[in-house]
C-alpha cells in the first residue's frame, strides 16, 4: 500500500513538471510577437544563406519551393522531448510555385524531437520543402514529418553537391543550427501546421494559409525583409529539379 501510494505520488510530481514544462516551452514560443518572428526568420535566413561554406546549401535553395524557419526554439523544449515552437513559411507563389517569393505564412511545431544540443540557449530550425505535394500538405496543416510528408536530414556543404537520389527524393529537407553549428537533422515526428492565431495578428484579420498564398492579402511590412533576402539568395526555382 505505501509503494503504491509512493509510486502515485512520483507519477503526479513527473506529470506536474512535463505539465510545467510544456506550458514554459509554449510560454517562450508566444513571448514574440507575429512581426517579431518574421524578423527573427529574416535574420536566422540572412545569416545562413550568407555562410558560403558551411551555412544553407543554395544549390538545394534554388530547388525548393517553401522555406520554414523556426527561429530561437528555446532550450526547455529539450527537457520534454516533445517540443513546441513557432515559426514562418513563405513559398515561391503561382499554381506550380514558379514565381516570386509571396508572403509569409505563420507556422507552428509540435510533437516529435527536434533534437536540441546539449548546452545550447536555443537553437535554429529550417526546412526547404523541395515539392507542391510537400507545401500543400502543410498549408492544410497534414504536415506529420515523415508520415504525411517525407522528409530527410538536408546535405550541407559538398555533400549537397554530391548528395544521395533518395535524399533528394524526399518531400523536405531539415536543417538545425545551435551553437554556431549548422548541419542536416531529422524532425520526422514533428508536426507542421499553419499558425492561424498568428496570422490573424499579423494580418490583421482572419485569414487562411492558402489565401496568404494565393496572395488575396497583402504581405505586411515586418515581410519585406525576409521576402528581400530570399529574393535575392534564389530569385527563380531551378528548371528540371
Amino acid at each position: 500500500m505505501i509503494r503504491q501510494k509512493s509510486c502515485y505520488r512520483l507519477a503526479t510530481s513527473i506529470s506536474g513538471l512535463l505539465a510545467a514544462a510544456l506550458c514554459s516551452v509554449s510560454l517562450l514560443a508566444r513571448a514574440e510577437e507575429p512581426s517579431e518572428r518574421v524578423a527573427s526568420a529574416a535574420k536566422v535566413f540572412k545569416e545562413l544563406a550568407a555562410d558560403k561554406e558551411n551555412g544553407l546549401p543554395i544549390n538545394v535553395l534554388n530547388k525548393s519551393v517553401c522555406v520554414i524557419i523556426l527561429p530561437n526554439v528555446k532550450k526547455a523544449g529539450f527537457v520534454v522531448g516533445g517540443q513546441y515552437g513557432r515559426g514562418v513559411m513563405n513559398c515561391r507563389s503561382g499554381e506550380k510555385f514558379d514565381g516570386p517569393w509571396g508572403a509569409p505564412i505563420m507556422m507552428r511545431s509540435s510533437g516529435g524531437s527536434f533534437g536540441l544540443q546539449i548546452g545550447a540557449e536555443s537553437t535554429d530550425f529550417v526546412v526547404l520543402v523541395m515539392n507542391a505535394d510537400g507545401a500543400r500538405s502543410v498549408m492544410k496543416g497534414n504536415g506529420k514529418l515523415g508520415t504525411d510528408a517525407s522528409i530527410a536530414a538536408g546535405p550541407v556543404g559538398k555533400t549537397a553537391e554530391a548528395s544521395t537520389t533518395a535524399t533528394m527524393q524526399a518531400q523536405m529537407l531539415s536543417y538545425s543550427r545551435a551553437k554556431g553549428v549548422f548541419g542536416g537533422v531529422s524532425l520526422s515526428g514533428t508536426s507542421l501546421a499553419p499558425d492561424d492565431g498568428d496570422n490573424q495578428k499579423l494580418y490583421g484579420k482572419k485569414v487562411s494559409a492558402e489565401e496568404i498564398f494565393t496572395g488575396k492579402v497583402p504581405a505586411p511590412p515586418s515581410a519585406s525583409e525576409l521576402t528581400a533576402e530570399l529574393e535575392q539568395t534564389s530569385p527563380k526555382i531551378l528548371a528540371g529539379k
